[in-house]
């Protein structure tokens, strides 16, 4: 790849967690936008989105091919209900996006194809499943939490490996969620400008929370 190109493609040098509660999973996001890693392009990017009412996805990588998979996994989700007349698994999905990203990065191209995926939902029967899908297509099922590929993955999976506990409730992922976030922003020069969190139960998907920041100035002597 030309390293011109590379050093400016849009990226979203991110904080993503994705949380398994015993009564739901919670998905969260960071907000800002990157060009080569050092100069923000937007402030206000919201990671973590609902496909339809029983998907969310959330992605780290570059900008452009996040967008353009969650238009081909929606597309593909609508595709598949249609055939088989019922919606699909959250497992289906995620192998679907698997699918997706292995052979999107196994095409010819002069920019590879560079997307890591989680994705949470809710199946027929309403339970809850969190999935974390690599940049090169392998899909598996979260049974306590992830945080992706995400460039605040180390300090996020440093947290919650202190503070997780096994049959959470969701309000308490909730909290420990946005505690993640903005943990890695503090740290993660490519992480911040707010907080998206998502809850996945059998009621439904519900955004929680949606903080921005605000810099705050002050005299020292």
């Amino acid at each position: 790849m030309n390293e011109d190109l590379s050093k400016n493609i849009l990226k979203t040098g991110t904080s993503l967690v994705g949380i398994v509660c015993k009564d739901g999973v919670v998905m969260a996001g960071d907000r800002k936008t990157t060009a080569g890693g050092s100069i923000v392009m937007n402030k206000n990017t919201q990671k973590v989105v609902a496909l339809n009412d029983y998907i969310v996805v959330s992605g780290t990588g570059v900008a452009s091919d996040i967008e353009l998979l969650r238009k081909l996994i929606k597309a593909e989700i609508r595709l598949k209900e249609l055939k088989d007349k019922k919606r699909p698994s959250v497992k289906d999905v995620a192998n679907l996006i698997a699918m997706l990203s292995y052979r999107n990065i196994r095409q010819p191209s002069m920019i590879m194809f560079m997307a890591g995926i989680m994705l949470g939902g809710i199946n027929d029967d309403g339970s809850t499943e969190l999935y974390s899908i690599e940049p090169a297509g392998s899909a598996m099922k979260v049974e306590d939490f992830d945080a992706n590929f995400s460039s605040g993955m180390p300090y996020i999976l440093g947290l919650l490996e202190r503070q997780y506990k096994p049959n959470m409730s969701v309000q308490e992922g909730v909290d420990l969620a946005i505690e993640a976030i903005k943990s890695s922003s503090e740290r993660d020069t490519a992480s911040g400008f707010g907080i998206d969190v998502i809850l996945i139960t059998k009621d439904g998907i519900k955004q929680v929370s949606k903080q921005k920041s605000q810099a705050v100035y002050s005299e020292q002597i």
